[in-house]
């Protein structure tokens, strides 16, 4: 199958057949597996999938691919091939076999919003492997001094790694950037116990809300509370107060979203 990458929509295709084995694999994707693969494209990822016996579920949102991709992998053996052309964001992941997986090829725009969407779930994945820009991949996966909201959240749903990196020139047509490859595998336990997510995040985000701040002043208009109450919280948690967001591990948020959760 042929089509002109289009630029609004963030399309790159990737051939190279190292890489989209690497993929694969990154996922742990065998026979028998559900897997929801997202922006499939040409298809490249696709046929292996399939190759391999999975029951792919392909969520493509460029209707002209979504409609041409059946036709153009008709002849594909081993696997069950299910295409749906809607935003990934609005897929309904309950419709999914527990335990599925997941790989994808994504623009980079959409990456906060996809792990936070996949790994919010009511239904989550078990083990998915994500192609994005490279810079994106390490900050998911950083560690205390250089995280984000987006590690936090990432690590705190799943284990998280680093699989391949992908030069840019591997694509047509190539990105500014070089990709990497995300493995995530979600966690079969809570990283913490009896947490209310929708508290430990607003406290998570309300300590990022401004970057350049310390944790305390970061808290104080996060949470809309004085600044002195908002040392008091660091300093019960014992985190220093002069810390920046980026500095504090799990176990701080958790402490601190304990503090928090008992006033």
């Amino acid at each position: 199958m042929n089509a002109i990458p289009k630029k609004s929509l963030g399309q790159h295709w990737l051939h190279d057949e190292a890489t989209l084995d690497a993929i694969a694999d990154a996922a742990a994707v065998q026979s028998g597996d559900n897997v929801l693969e997202v922006g499939p494209g040409l298809g490249t990822l696709t046929k292996r999938l399939l190759t391999r016996g999975a029951a792919v579920t392909a969520v493509e949102f460029d209707p002209t691919l979504a409609e041409k991709l059946p036709v153009a992998l008709a002849g594909v053996a081993g696997g069950s091939l299910s295409v749906v052309h809607e935003d990934i964001l609005q897929f309904d992941l309950t419709q999914l076999e527990p335990g599925y997986k997941v790989v994808a090829n994504i623009p980079y725009y959409l990456t906060s919003n996809l792990i936070r969407v996949l790994c919010e779930s009511t239904n989550p994945f078990s083990q998915a492997a994500i192609l994005i820009q490279k810079e994106v991949a390490e900050r998911a996966a950083a560690k205390p001094g250089q995280m984000s909201l987006l590690s936090v959240s990432a690590q705190y749903y799943c284990d998280v790694s680093l699989g391949v990196v992908v030069p840019a020139e591997l694509f047509t047509p190539p990105p500014k950037v070089d990709s990497q490859v995300l493995v995530l595998k979600y966690r079969d336990e809570p990283l913490f116990e009896d947490v209310d997510t929708k508290q430990f995040f607003h406290i998570v985000r309300a300590g990022f809300s401004q970057k350049r701040k310390t944790l305390a002043n970061a808290l104080s208009g996060g949470l809309a509370i004085g600044k002195d109450q908002a040392r008091e919280l660091c300093e019960a948690a014992d985190i220093p107060p002069n810390q920046r967001a980026q500095a504090l591990s799990l176990d701080d948020w958790y402490a601190l979203y304990e503090v928090v959760h008992q006033l």
